[in-house]
């Protein structure tokens, strides 16, 4: 079982972890953020449909056929907490090193919107406050992982349940 966690955390891992790359880097240079998350999210359930395959390989090849909600949901767990380990790990380099300028840039997309959007001044005030307040807490690399964590884990946590209701066999 570990050998098949390991692997299918890893590629899930590399797959996230690359189009995490790919999309800052197109949003970042052409400095539309906004757009990142749709494919941010896409590319997290391509990578834990692997979730899906490595529980059914283990309880087809290595488990005779058999396999409980537990043992899936475990299995499923741990895929989901190496990939997830692997888009955060990621996500620190690219922020700390290649984009350090991102919340300012995010933040002065968000303050932009608002007023596009004929936002009343108050709302725009308290939202660039809030904006800069998050920006701040966002360098500690503490607080910048349990946010990236937090975007990750639930939808592994999702396609490990869905995954591991499926596929149980007694």
């Amino acid at each position: 079982m570990k050998k098949l966690v390991f692997t299918y955390g890893i590629i899930g891992g590399l797959v996230v972890a690359s189009m995490l790359i790919i999309t800052t880097t197109i949003n970042h240079q052409s400095s539309n953020i906004e757009g990142g998350a749709i494919y941010g999210y896409a590319s997290m359930l391509l990578a834990f449909s692997l979730i899906f395959f490595g529980i059914k390989k283990y309880r087809d090849q290595n488990n005779g056929g058999i396999i409980t909600f537990g043992t899936a949901f475990k299995m499923g767990f741990l895929i989901t907490l190496i990939a997830s380990t692997i888009y955060v790990i990621t996500w620190l380099i690219d922020y700390y090193y290649f984009m350090p300028d991102f919340m300012e840039k995010y933040a002065e997309q968000t303050i932009t919107k608002l007023k596009n959007e004929g936002a009343a001044q108050d709302i725009i005030d308290k939202t660039t406050k809030d904006m800069a307040n998050f920006a701040e807490m966002y360098k500690n690399p503490l607080f910048n992982a349990l946010i990236s964590y937090s975007e990750i884990l639930p939808v592994g946590l999702i396609v490990t349940l869905i995954s591991a209701a499926i596929l149980r066999k007694q």
